[in-house]
Parts: C-alpha cells; structure tokens; sequence
C-alpha cells in the first residue's frame, strides 16, 4: 500500500503541474470513475431484476452507498498527500495507513448493510421466528465488527499478542466494574438461546409486577408494552432470577365455573348435570379431548352446587370470551328446560312457638 500510494503520487506529479491543477485532475478523474459506477449499477440493478434469485437484489444494494463514497474518499487521501508535499516536508507515509482503514471500514459497512437487508428480507417474509432471526443477525454484526477492529489495529501497527494480554488483564477489570452491564448482556444471551419467549409473546411473572406483550429484546434491556400500552424497560438479568410465564404458548383456555341450583331443584340436579355434560362434550368450540368434569360438588349455604372444568380449542383471549358466554347461556337454557333455577343467596328463619309466645309476652310487659 505505501509503494502504490507513493507510486501515484510520483507519477501525478510527473505532468508538471502545480499541486492545485493536480487536485483538480484527482477530483475530475473521481467525478468520471463515479458517473462509471453509477452506470455500471443502472445496468447491473436492471439484470439483478430479472432474476429469481433475491440474494443478488441484496448484496447490490448493500455495496451501492459503501462504493461510492470509497471512490470519492480514497482519491481524497492522494489529493491531502499532494497538497501536504507542496506546502510541508511532513511525512505523508500515514495517509497509505489511512486508505488501508478506508478500505477496512468499506468492507465492514458493506457486510452491515447486507445482514440488515438480509434481516429485513427474513422478517418480511415471515416464515421464520423473528427474535431468531434478530439473534443471529446481531451475533453476525458483532463478528464483523470484532473482525474489523482487529484488522484496523494490525494495520495501524499495533501488536495484537500484545493487545490480548493486555485485554486480559484490562477484561478483569472492566468486568468488575461493568459487573451490571455483562450480566444483562449474557442474561439477552439466554433469552435467545433458551428462548423461554419471543418478540410478539405475552408474558407475566408472578414474582414481579411484570406483564404484557415483548415489543424487543435487546443486548441489555427487554422492552415489554403493559396492556395499558405503557413501554416496561426490563434489564434482560432479570429473568435470570424470576419465574416467566408465557400464556402465549398455552394449547388451551380453561374454563372453570360453580353454578348453584335451589335446594327446591334437588331431584333435578342429576339431569341438569347430565345435559350440560353432553351440551359441552358436543360443543364445537370445546376440546373434548381435554379434561371435561361436570359434577355435583357441594351443599352450599343457599345453594346445590356443581361446577364445570372444561377447555376451549382457541386460545385467542377475546375469542375465549365469546366461547365461555356461549356455554354459560346453554347453561342458564339447560337449567330452564327443566323447570329450576339458579340459586341466590337466601336465609330462613325458623321460630320455635314457644319462644314465639315468650317474646310476645314479653312484649305486651313492656307495652304496659
């Protein structure tokens, strides 16, 4: 790189020109190399489109910005290293340091741009689990990042053996002091991985105030949307040391009723109890495949009392709601039909005649 840099400017300055006229060329020869790659793209877009493949549609866009910028940006350090050499006897032997990170750096954004349109592409399509697909791209721009900070520092001369033990030692430290920080970035870890949720999932914990749906998880923080449409920051450490429920992957809905008869309805209760068994073992909307119990449970104070456990086939929360209406008003019909009715809460008194008698003549005492 030092000998091509030095090469180029030798042989700009073999015109004989003054410094000024040779920016000028350096700009001009950048402006047509540009009008070339703006050409070049019109055509190669043109073709990409009439391809089945996406993944050229991708890589194109991803290269488009990152190379024309690099077209105006690399000529620039020839032009800073010709003006420097006319003005100044300062070294310019870093400039071919700086086009070598240049290019470094083009690569980088070039690879940062393809897994975000290869990202976007995935999660349009929809047939792959977003916060997989979220991980995966995450983990792939850190490696690239990581590859490329490596890559600049050996170029910039510094000794990676070095830098290492030097990082070992410093780690240690920083990992004392960023103790918060790493345990929220390996508690994100662990939410990807062990996957107890994804983004879209409603969950709740029943150890903290904890409830709703995952808007994104991210390295350090879990945003959760509380169903009064309120943003729940949770550090992603937390659900190392919590109980996370995830409602959203339950197969069924359960409902679970007490129905009271009057105690007038007793003989009547055998046959209730029946019908309602068969009306849910019929019931479109409930999975008989489930536990279904319909049973005389208890004498209650007011009341004969049996109960319903049975499970519904939707898992949709509204939907469950219009279900379980459903069976209670069959119930309320089955109940009619034959000729009861559902309890209230009554009491009776019962009055002995003798203390009915002793509190009347108590009475007639204090009248006179």
């Amino acid at each position: 790189m030092d000998n091509s840099m030095d090469t180029l400017q030798t042989y700009i300055q073999s015109f004989g020109y003054d410094w000024l006229s040779n920016v000028l060329l350096i700009t001009g020869a950048s402006l047509l190399v540009w009008i070339v790659w703006k050409i070049v793209y019109g055509r190669l877009e043109a073709l990409t489109k009439h391809t089945r493949l996406v993944w050229d549609d991708l890589l194109l866009k991803a290269v488009k910005a990152p190379v024309s910028v690099l077209i105006w940006l690399w000529p620039a350090t020839v032009s800073i290293g010709l003006i420097l050499t006319s003005h100044t006897k300062a070294d310019t032997s870093w400039l071919s340091k700086v086009d070598l990170i240049l290019v470094i750096s083009t690569f980088i954004w070039i690879s940062l741009r393809l897994i975000h349109n290869v990202e976007e592409y995935i999660l349009a399509q929809k047939k792959r689990d977003e916060t997989t697909v979220q991980a995966i791209a995450k983990v792939a721009r850190l490696f690239f990042i990581v590859i490329g900070l490596l890559t600049g520092m050996q170029a910039l001369g510094l000794s990676l053996s070095g830098l290492l033990t030097f990082g070992g030692v410093g780690g240690l430290v920083v990992g004392l002091a960023a103790k918060d920080l790493l345990s929220n970035f390996f508690g994100g870890m662990m939410i990807y991985f062990d996957r107890p949720f994804k983004v879209g999932d409603w969950i709740r914990s029943p150890d903290r105030n904890i409830e709703g749906t995952v808007e994104r998880i991210g390295w350090r923080m879990t945003i959760i949307r509380t169903f009064d449409k309120r943003p729940l920051y949770v550090p992603n450490s937390v659900f190392s040391n919590i109980v996370v429920e995830n409602p959203s992957r339950m197969l069924n809905r359960r409902i679970h009723e007490t129905i009271g008869l009057r105690y007038d309805d007793g003989e009547k209760v055998e046959s209730i109890v029946n019908e309602v068994r068969t009306m849910l073992e019929n019931h479109k909307d409930i999975d008989a495949k489930q536990t279904l119990m319909v049973n005389f449970d208890a004498f209650g104070p007011s009341s004969l009392n049996f109960f319903i456990y049975t499970f519904t086939k939707t898992v949709n929360w509204a939907r469950y709601h219009e279900v379980k209406q459903d069976v209670l008003l069959n119930i309320m019909e089955i109940i009619k039909r034959n000729d009861a009715d559902i309890a209230y809460p009554t009491q009776t008194l019962k009055l002995e005649p003798a203390s009915l008698h002793a509190s009347q003549d108590q009475s007639s005492l204090i009248v006179k």
